[in-house]
């Protein structure tokens, strides 16, 4: 009997190490860290930095091409923590939505635009970031952090109050959905961004000259709107957590 035990408990083991694909890993200390998906990350965030570096290097009073576009893309930024947290308590947290945006937005351009199957790596293959379900799970729970921050530092304990209201019996209920805000944030995200790279990859495959540009295109499109949902929710939490609990 101890012995099916053990035998069934080392199956179990072998099942949980599998892996889908191959991945590219490096070894730091006791650790493995996701080489394709660092790659590629840091790709994007240093575009981002030259970007930023760019287009603030010389700034106008009356702002020419380059900078009129980088003061656009702030204005929006501002629009959606202003729309979804509140315009008196909007602007501490413009950094961190539009540091979300712009990074998926990145991330997932990245992989709709360039070619990685032609770079061979020695395993695996490079891809977008959000294309790994460790990445969008990351991003996630920062969002997670950063509302449940953003409802102490507004409220303090009394934030606490929201998980029995409008009554006790919701307790389990509201407690419930602190899970599942990070899980539909994060399995929305790679679900489609996985989803739009193995229909482009499909047709290419099939019809490899015409078809897949008008499938890239759409999904740009498709990509631009996964991040902007994405930073939308994000802030959305964060002003309901910043919302006035137990002051009634």
């Amino acid at each position: 009997m101890y012995q099916q035990e053990i035998e069934l408990f080392a199956s179990s083991v072998e099942v949980s190490a599998v892996e889908v694909g191959k991945h590219l890993y490096w070894t730091i200390g006791n650790y493995q860290i996701h080489g394709q998906v660092f790659i590629v990350s840091w790709l994007v965030i240093g575009v981002l930095v030259i970007l930023a570096f760019t287009g603030t290097r010389n700034l106008e009073r009356s702002p020419k091409k380059f900078q009129n576009f980088m003061e656009f893309i702030l204005e929006f930024l501002q629009d959606i923590a202003k729309n979804q947290i509140g315009e008196h308590e909007y602007r501490p947290w413009i950094p961190y939505i539009a540091t979300i945006f712009l990074f998926i937005l990145g991330s997932n351009w990245a992989g709709a635009l360039i070619p990685w199957k032609l770079i061979h790596l020695p395993e695996g293959e490079l891809a977008a970031p959000t294309n790994d379900i460790n990445t969008t799970v990351a991003l996630s729970l920062l969002t997670s952090l950063a509302y449940f921050y953003a409802g102490l530092s507004k409220n303090g304990i009394g934030y606490f109050s929201r998980y029995i209201e409008p009554t006790p019996v919701l307790l389990p209920i509201n407690i419930l959905e602190d899970f599942t805000k990070p899980l539909s944030l994060s399995f929305r995200l790679f679900g489609n961004i996985l989803a739009d790279e193995l229909v482009v990859a499909v047709f290419t495959l099939l019809v490899p000259i015409l078809i897949p540009l008008p499938v890239m295109i759409l999904g740009l499109f498709a990509s631009s709107i996964q991040a902007l949902i994405f930073s939308t929710l994000s802030a959305a939490y964060i002003g309901e957590a910043m919302e006035g609990h137990g002051e009634h």
